[in-house]
């Protein structure tokens, strides 16, 4: 269901992006990267927050870490990450699939600076064996998220 939604978006809103579909799990960065020939900081993995009474995705670098001052400065309030029901409930997406298209929800999309460090990320796509190649800004564009700067990168 997660993938079919995710192909949904994608066939109405950017039928130009084609979904890759791998053989071998990609439900982690390290995985991820490796299977897509990659570093890590290239993935752009989607964490699922709960801010006071909303849900909130950030959608960062592979390699990069929630700074949790900047993050409740930036949205108000500290944040928890989702369980993985809550995940799954929200978004429609299982942990390690986890994107911003395709939602089960609407959700509030964010986009941490820190991807616009490369020209293509590489985001799941709904399963733990796809992700689509695109563009940091247009994948703010398709997901009409916010840019941010909720992260710490690697030392």
């Amino acid at each position: 269901m997660s993938l079919e939604s995710v192909r949904q978006f994608f066939a109405e809103h950017a039928p130009d992006i084609g979904i890759i579909e791998l053989s071998e799990s990609t439900a982690t960065v390290e995985r991820a990267a490796r299977a897509h020939h990659v570093e890590p900081g290239q993935i752009a993995k989607t964490l699922s927050l709960k801010v006071k009474d909303r849900v909130v995705l950030i959608v960062t670098r592979g390699d990069a870490r929630l700074d949790n001052r900047k993050l409740k400065e930036t949205l108000g309030s500290k944040a928890r990450m989702l369980s993985t029901d809550e995940v799954l409930n929200w978004t429609g997406h299982p942990v390690g699939g986890v994107c911003p298209f395709g939602l089960e929800t609407p959700l509030q999309v964010f986009c941490d600076v820190s991807l616009q460090h490369y020209n293509e990320v590489l985001p799941a796509a709904g399963s733990i064996h796809s992700a689509v190649r695109i563009a940091p800004q247009r994948m703010a564009e398709l997901t009409e998220a916010t840019w941010v700067d909720v992260c710490q990168l690697p030392g």
